[in-house]
C-alpha cells in the first residue's frame, strides 16, 4: 500500500499543489460585483418588507422581527433568542421575506467564501493553490485546505457558474471523472 499506492500518490499531489488551478480574476471579480449588487438589492425588499432596518446577518434581531414582530411560526429558542438556522427558515420560505433572507444568505456565503475568499489567493500566475491531505480522513479520501478546492458548489446554478472561473491553461483542457464509491480504504 505505501510503496504502490501512497508514495506514488504523494508526487502527484505535490505537483498539483506546485502546479495550481488557474483562475479567472476578472470573471471572478465580475461575479463577486454581480453577487454584491443582488445583496444590496435583496436587501433593500427585506428592509421594505420587514418595515424597518435590522442586521439580516443578527439571528437575534432576525428572530424577534420573523417570529415576535410577525408572528410567524418559531421552531426551537437558543440562548440570544429564537433560532434562525437554515433548517427553521426552509419551513418558512413561503413567506416572501423569509424567501429573501435565505436569498440573501445564499449570495452572502458565495461572495464572502469563494468570490471574495478565492481573490485573495490568486497568486501573480493567475492561479489558486490548495493543500491536498492524503491522510486526514478515515475513508482514504483526499482533503483540500487553505482553500478547499473540493467544497465549491455545483448543485446550483449559481455554483456552476463559480466553477466556470477555473479554466484550463491554452493547448489545456479540463476533465472531470467522478468514480462513486471509489476509495483507497
Amino acid at each position: 500500500l505505501l510503496d504502490e499506492m501512497e508514495l506514488p500518490l504523494a508526487r502527484v499531489l505535490a505537483d498539483m499543489e506546485t502546479a495550481g488551478f488557474l483562475v479567472d480574476r476578472k470573471a471572478l471579480a465580475e461575479f463577486g460585483e454581480m453577487l454584491g449588487r443582488t445583496m444590496d438589492e435583496t436587501e433593500r425588499a427585506i428592509y421594505d418588507a420587514a418595515g424597518e432596518r435590522f442586521n439580516i446577518n443578527s439571528p437575534k434581531q432576525l428572530g424577534a422581527l420573523l417570529f415576535d414582530k410577525l408572528g410567524l411560526p418559531h421552531g426551537k429558542k437558543t440562548k440570544t433568542g429564537w433560532s434562525t438556522n437554515a433548517d427553521v427558515l426552509e419551513k418558512l420560505k413561503d413567506h416572501p421575506l423569509v424567501a429573501d433572507v435565505l436569498t440573501y444568505r445564499q449570495y452572502a456565503k458565495l461572495k464572502s467564501t469563494y468570490a471574495d475568499g478565492l481573490l485573495k489567493v490568486i497568486g501573480p500566475d493567475g492561479r489558486v493553490r490548495t493543500s491536498f491531505q492524503m491522510t486526514v480522513t478515515a475513508t482514504g479520501r483526499l482533503s483540500s485546505t487553505e482553500p478547499n478546492l473540493q467544497n465549491i458548489p455545483t448543485r446550483t446554478e449559481l455554483g456552476s457558474r463559480l466553477r466556470a472561473m477555473f479554466t484550463a491553461a491554452p493547448g489545456c483542457v479540463l476533465v472531470d471523472a467522478d468514480y462513486s464509491q471509489i476509495e483507497l480504504r
